[in-house]
C-alpha cells in the first residue's frame, strides 16, 4: 500500500473533512448483535427479492424503457398495486440491489473498533471492497454485473433515481458522524468521492480492461482520495 501512516484525525481541525471525519461519534467498543428479523420481515425481503429480480431480467432482455410495471407484475405473480406496495416507482425495481447500501458506509462508521477514526475505517472497507470485486466498488467484471452497469448508466431515469439513494446514503453518514453542517459537508465529500471511484472503475472495466488489470489502479486512486480527504483542497502548508 501507498498509504501514508497520518491519522484521519490529522488536520487543523477547522471544520474540514479531516476534522469531522476524523472526530466523528465513536461506535461501541463492542459492536451491539443485530436485531433478529422476523419470519414476516424475511419473506418480505424474499418478495422484494423476487420481484426485483424478475424485473431485471426482463430489463436486461428488452431495455428498461420497454417494459412496463404492469408486466413486471405479471411476471412476478402480483397485482400492479401489490407491485407498488413495495416499490414506489418502476426506478426502483431497478435499484432495489443498492437499497441494501443505502446505509453501509454509516455502518462501516458506526462498527469501527475503538482506535480506528472513520476515515480510516471507510478506506479499509472500500479497499476490502476492491479485493473481493464488489461491484459497489465498480471493479467487477462478472458478466451478469457488466450487464447491469451497462443497463444502470445507459437509462437516464435509473441514473437520475441513483442520485436519490446517494443522497440518503450521505444522510445516514452525517448522522454517525454527529450530525451538524460539518458533518454533512464531511459526509457530501465522502460520498461524491466513493462514487467517483466507483464510475472511474467502471469506465475502464467498460472500455474493455479485466478487473484484474484495473485493480493496481484502482487502489492507487483510492489511496490518493483518501489523501485528498485527510488534507483537503488545499496543498500543506500554503496559508
Amino acid at each position: 500500500m501507498v498509504m501514508s501512516g497520518e491519522k484521519a484525525g490529522g488536520g487543523n481541525g477547522n471544520g474540514s473533512v479531516a476534522g469531522a471525519v476524523g472526530e466523528g461519534v465513536r461506535g461501541q467498543e463492542e459492536p451491539a448483535a443485530p436485531p433478529r428479523v422476523s419470519l414476516r420481515e424475511r419473506k418480505k425481503q424474499l418478495t422484494y427479492r423476487a420481484i426485483s429480480d424478475a424485473a431485471i431480467a426482463m430489463f436486461l432482455e428488452r431495455g428498461f424503457d420497454k417494459v412496463s410495471v404492469a408486466e413486471v407484475a405479471a411476471a412476478a405473480d402480483i397485482s400492479k398495486p401489490t407491485l407498488f406496495r413495495y416499490f414506489p416507482a418502476k426506478e426502483d425495481l431497478a435499484l432495489h440491489r443498492f437499497a441494501d447500501h443505502e446505509d453501509e458506509v454509516a455502518r462501516v462508521v458506526g462498527g469501527r473498533g475503538p482506535d480506528e477514526s472513520p476515515l480510516d475505517a471507510l478506506r479499509r472497507h472500500f479497499l476490502a471492497g476492491l479485493d473481493r470485486r464488489d461491484p459497489v466498488t465498480g471493479l467487477c467484471d462478472a458478466p451478469q454485473v457488466l450487464a447491469f452497469h451497462r443497463l444502470l448508466y445507459g437509462t437516464p431515469s435509473l441514473v437520475a433515481r441513483l442520485y436519490a439513494y446517494q443522497g440518503r446514503s450521505e444522510a445516514a453518514l452525517a448522522r454517525a458522524l454527529g450530525g451538524g453542517v460539518t458533518a454533512r459537508l464531511a459526509a457530501g465529500q465522502v460520498i461524491a468521492v466513493l462514487r467517483i471511484l466507483a464510475e472511474e472503475n467502471w469506465r475502464r472495466i467498460d472500455a474493455g480492461e479485466s478487473a484484474d488489470a484495473v485493480y493496481a489502479g484502482a487502489v492507487q486512486a483510492a489511496e490518493e482520495a483518501f489523501v485528498q480527504l485527510r488534507r483537503g483542497l488545499e496543498p500543506e502548508g500554503r496559508g
